[in-house]
């Protein structure tokens, strides 16, 4: 635990919330320290007592008291060979969209399991322990993605916002729109999948397939999907959205229209003469691109996520307008 500092404000953080200014350069001080911290009056700027929303300008000088948590040393996107050395701490904040009271929001990197299971060693349920409040309450999952979907992924930091975040879920008052990039052109610029899944044991684990309707198990599955644009007849960029919230339901359902999602190790069945384009990387490319939930205390919260590394290269590689689609986002 170091002692008092004083940290003087940069140029280029003009603005900047105190809250956020203190999550870049010390990311595992939590919500609920940090408050505290403000409240007993021993962060100061320039001397005088602030709140978190307080906006700092360059020049000013944040006091610091002793803390047992380290500045950041190292920013920008997780990099795979950091994945098994970092701290919970330091990937949690990485991955961090938004932050406030209630709501935690944060964007998964592909490869990181949202719960335990066989083979898992280190998973985002876990990791959350390093963000358990003074009060001993650790943030709550509220829905899933998979293990290699990247994305905006929703935390509850009390039991009252899991519970209302959970019945927003269940009740389908959200919309969450994926972005995949899938082999071939679908026949429909925009339509409805709507087929019953069923979840059977293979020697790979479990998998989805279709099923008919009334079938033991089987559950009522719908997505949609539009075109956002084409790479001639071998790729296209779909945005789609899941209205039910079933198991490896995009997956499935790319699938099943005869339009695979590229690198998905599952369901993804090409024709042997069919060629992985060069330069891709053989991962898969699902990536949860926004989020619209009502926000516990009121009002709607909507939130995008960057796409992860190896999506961001093959739409460069390819040519996609990026540009715009964020236009669109915003």
């Amino acid at each position: 635990m170091a002692g008092i500092e004083h940290k003087q404000v940069e140029s280029d953080e003009a603005g900047m919330r105190l809250d956020r200014w203190f999550k870049v350069h010390f990311p595992g001080l939590g919500f609920g320290p940090l408050q505290k911290l403000l409240r007993s009056g021993q962060i100061r700027v320039d001397g005088g007592r602030v709140k978190s929303d307080a906006r700092v300008q360059p020049g000013q000088v944040v006091r610091i008291p002793p803390m047992d948590v380290d500045a950041k040393t190292k920013t920008g996107p997780i990099p795979g060979h950091d994945l098994r050395h970092a701290s919970d701490h330091e990937l949690l904040s990485r991955m961090l969209l938004h932050e406030d009271a209630k709501v935690i929001v944060l964007n998964k990197p592909p490869g990181i399991a949202v719960q335990g299971g066989s083979g898992i060693n280190r998973h985002i349920d876990q990791m959350l322990e390093a963000w358990t409040s003074p009060r001993g309450e650790k943030p709550r999952l509220v829905h899933r993605l998979d293990r290699d979907t990247s994305g905006v992924l929703v935390v509850a930091r009390t039991r009252g916002a899991a519970q209302k975040l959970t019945a927003a879920f269940r009740e389908r008052d959200t919309k969450k729109t994926y972005w995949a990039l899938v082999k071939g052109m679908p026949r429909k610029k925009e339509d409805k999948i709507s087929t019953w899944l069923v979840k059977e044991q293979t020697e790979d684990g479990d998998r989805m397939r279709i099923a008919r309707h009334g079938e033991d198990g089987a559950d009522h599955a719908i997505s949609y999907y539009k075109i956002l644009e084409t790479a001639g007849p071998n790729l296209s960029w779909l945005e789609m959205e899941p209205y039910t919230g079933r198991t490896h339901q995009l997956r499935v359902h790319a699938a099943h229209i005869g339009h695979p999602i590229i690198g998905d190790p599952k369901y993804f069945e090409a024709e042997h003469n069919w060629a992985f384009p060069g330069g891709v990387q053989n991962k898969l490319h699902l990536h949860a691109r926004r989020i619209d939930v009502p926000h516990p205390d009121g009002g709607r919260l909507r939130i995008t996520a960057p796409m992860p590394q190896h999506m961001v290269q093959t739409w460069n590689l390819i040519g996609f307008d990026m540009e715009s689609a964020q236009e669109v986002d915003d």
